[in-house]
């Protein structure tokens, strides 16, 4: 007897293949089993999404192909997980299989059935050494934590009786992490098999709350009781991490946007830290937003485990057990009885759109807006640069002030969101500038390394002796990055002396300081130890970390953000000066034994403008409320819908004529007058790697609207690659809830 396995592989959308390719196979093959199909000259990996017993009507034997393989040794991927992946793909525009093989490991779609075998073999024998080590949990209970202040006590009580995603508004300091930690204690406590996902925004958060949750709960559940999960692993270590998440032995996920795709079978909690954070919405491939799936998963979650109860009532009249396997109950006034998986998004500047869904009561916000300790949120001190030396950097009344808190032995950090030494070089006398060849970007220039580096495609050339135009020999970085910023404080703290009568250091962390493995770890302990007294960054600093002796913070380049053409960018820059200021004076007890005040200082030509009154008071409800209601009246997110059509091509002017073809070949669909279509324009940085780009802004009053005409307008797209005009056309896709327009 034959069965037909529907098989979903790995193919974009715009390849114009259905969502699953139907194989044949003698055996039947559960809904969510990995298997091995041949797709063309390649044997791919693919995930059977139905095994019906009979061929689908008007297909022959002669037409299909057999499953070469399955991955025997490894459970199927359960119901809940392929309902996330169903969805991420419908709502985002994608295909199925290219988002159910993005989630998986890249190494699994390498290993032979063998190969795998012996894999789940050490990693079994691994998690049966690990779990050695554990305490019982009665003797964990938790209590190696701090105290609780009354505002995470109150938080904790709510959160287990909330019957919605809560939105942790707490301000930087208050105690959200040991929130954190509290909530997942209960949630593996309620279950023997419950699991936790805690995600964060970028890579260099994960060493520091690492840290924290292998503290906590090593002694409690072993070793191996927490993976992570990341892009700045090898493919080996993922593959572990997703095995170990996968089979359950890992209790605890901690991971990038990426974690949101993994197999969980047992999540009983999803902790989303500073969920404002951009980082979320994934820029290429599948343009998922992790935080809204987030909150997706844990309704699918939740109404899986439900099911599972009513199943299970109905197959015993009798309370199940609490032994391994069981549900146990919760303290009186600790939550509900009914299972379900929670989701927590947490920030000390949300995000408009989850601030808006708590107004409408979607959302449940709890507010913490104490610090722990009682510590004061630092004072803003703006500097118009408007009165200071003409060409100054770092105005000096900071310089002093810094200078200041080094000789009482107190750290400092400044944020400048500009790596590299200079943004271009330039020659003044013909007009050149270090411009990509490739991209329509300049190249940095690295002083370090003597070198001029596109961003964005990665061409690396040498500083050029002289001009490449003129020959002059005097070409000079135009603007500044974070090298130059560390050169010149370096400069101008050279006399300032430690408490130790040692000399100030000044250390830089961005992409390119941390490039190198394990130079991130050493860069934060260099930190953490006292060994730094002045930090100079990007905005990898300004969010997350937890340093306790820096008292001071500095922005010098803040005015960038206020003028730029996005709409979203006052939000983003509140958001980005607020958690770098919240990095000041997190050690209330350090803090008062100086005798000093935490202090944000803020560098800007406009003083006067409104968002830093908002600042000033750190009164994020305010500003969120004028925002609001700015984008209210402009009937932006998210009170509107949009999305983006974008197309890469040979020239710019094909690309624009494709997006203007396949918007006039929307014009007869059904829900068409449901949606505005604006003109192609190229996008801001328009050619990279010499491809050019342009998009297609898609607006709508209701999601459902938008919605139903991007699943309308699919089929005509790829149908309008056959028109003249998709002639030099690369490729094409739809960003949906975009971040940047």
């Amino acid at each position: 007897m034959s069965f037909w396995p529907s098989v979903v592989v790995a193919t974009p959308a715009h390849s114009g293949v259905g969502a699953a390719l139907t194989y044949r196979s003698e055996l039947s093959l559960a809904p969510g089993t990995l298997v091995r199909v041949p797709l063309g000259a390649r044997e791919v990996l693919g995930v059977v999404w139905d095994c019906p017993s009979q061929a689908p009507a008007g297909l022959s034997e002669a037409q299909t192909r057999d499953v070469t393989g399955v991955l025997e040794g490894l459970p199927a991927l359960n119901a809940s997980w392929r309902q996330l992946v169903r969805f991420a793909a419908q709502y985002y525009q994608r295909s199925l299989g290219e988002v159910a093989l993005a989630a998986l490991p890249p190494q699994l779609r390498e290993l032979s059935s063998v190969q795998l075998a012996r894999r789940l073999r050490k990693r079994a024998l691994a998690a049966s050494t690990a779990g050695k080590d554990a305490l019982p949990q009665e003797d964990g209970g938790g209590a190696n934590g701090p105290d609780l202040s009354d505002e995470q006590r109150e938080s904790l009580l709510a959160l287990a009786r909330a019957q919605a995603p809560v939105l942790l508004f707490g301000a930087t300091g208050s105690g959200k992490t040991e929130v954190y930690l509290r909530a997942t204690l209960q949630a593996l406590q309620s279950h023997a098999d419950a699991q936790v996902l805690v995600m964060v925004p970028e890579i260099n958060l994960t060493p520091q709350l690492e840290a924290r949750f292998r503290e906590r709960f090593e002694p409690l559940f072993g070793t191996g009781a927490l993976v992570c999960l990341h892009s700045g692993m090898t493919p080996a270590q993922r593959l572990a991490g997703w095995l170990a998440a996968h089979t359950g032995s890992a209790r605890i996920v901690l991971g990038t946007r990426m974690a949101v795709l993994a197999s969980l079978p047992g999540l009983r909690l999803i902790v989303v830290d500073e969920e404002h954070d951009p980082s979320y919405k994934s820029q290429e491939g599948a343009r998922y937003s992790a935080r809204d799936l987030a909150v997706y998963r844990a309704k699918v979650e939740t109404e899986a485990l439900a099911a599972d109860a009513v199943a299970l009532s109905q197959a015993s009249p009798h309370p199940p057990s609490t032994g391994s396997g069981q549900a146990k109950p919760l303290p009186e006034g600790e939550g509900v009885h009914t299972p379900r998986c929670q989701v927590v998004l947490g920030s000390a500047t949300p995000s408009l759109e989850s601030w808006h869904a708590a107004d409408q009561g979607r959302y449940l916000r709890l507010s913490m807006p104490a610090r722990i300790g009682g510590g004061a949120l630092p004072r803003l001190r703006l500097v118009d640069m408007n009165h200071q030396p003409k060409g100054a950097v770092l105005s000096p009344p900071l310089v002093a002030a810094m200078a200041e808190r080094i000789a009482r032995g107190e750290q400092c950090m400044v944020l400048l969101n500009r790596r590299g030494y200079a943004p271009v070089l330039a020659c003044h006398d013909c007009g050149w500038k270090s411009g990509c060849p490739h991209c329509s970007a300049y190249r940095v220039f690295h002083k370090l390394d003597r070198t001029l580096r596109c961003h964005h495609c990665g061409f690396t050339e040498r500083v050029p002796r002289a001009c490449p135009d003129c020959g002059n020999l005097d070409i000079a970085p135009v603007g500044r990055g974070t090298e130059q910023v560390e050169e010149q404080l370096a400069g101008l703290l050279a006399d300032v002396k430690r408490p130790d009568g040692g000399p100030a250091r000044v250390a830089r962390m961005d992409a390119d300081s941390t490039r190198l493995k394990g130079s991130l770890e050493l860069q934060l302990a260099t930190m953490h130890s006292g060994e730094v007294d002045v930090l100079v960054g990007t905005q990898m600093i300004a969010k997350g970390h937890d340093f306790r002796r820096i008292t001071l913070v500095a922005a010098i380049n803040a005015d960038s953000g206020l003028f730029a053409s996005d709409y979203r960018a006052p939000e983003r820059l509140f958001a980005l000066l607020m958690q770098a200021g919240g990095r000041a004076g997190r050690d209330a007890s350090f803090v008062t034994a100086q005798g000093s005040a935490s202090e944000l200082w803020v560098q800007t030509w406009t003083p006067q403008h409104p968002l830093f009154a908002a600042l000033r008071a750190h009164d994020f409800p305010a500003f969120a409320a004028q925002q609001l209601a700015e984008r209210e009246s402009a009937g932006m997110p998210p009170f509107g819908h949009q999305a983006l059509l974008r197309a890469d091509a040979r020239t710019q002017q094909a690309a624009q004529a494709w997006l203007n073809a396949a918007a006039q070949a929307a014009d007869g669909l059904p829900h068409r007058t449901d949606v505005t279509l604006y003109p192609a324009v190229p996008l801001t940085i328009q050619r990279v790697a010499n491809v050019e780009r342009a998009q297609l802004l898609v607006e709508a009053a209701s999601r459902g609207a938008l919605q139903r005409f991007l699943s309308a307008w699919q089929p005509v797209m790829l149908a309008c690659r056959s028109l003249p005009e998709a002639r030099g056309l690369v490729r094409f896709a739809v960003d949906v809830d975009p971040l940047v327009i």
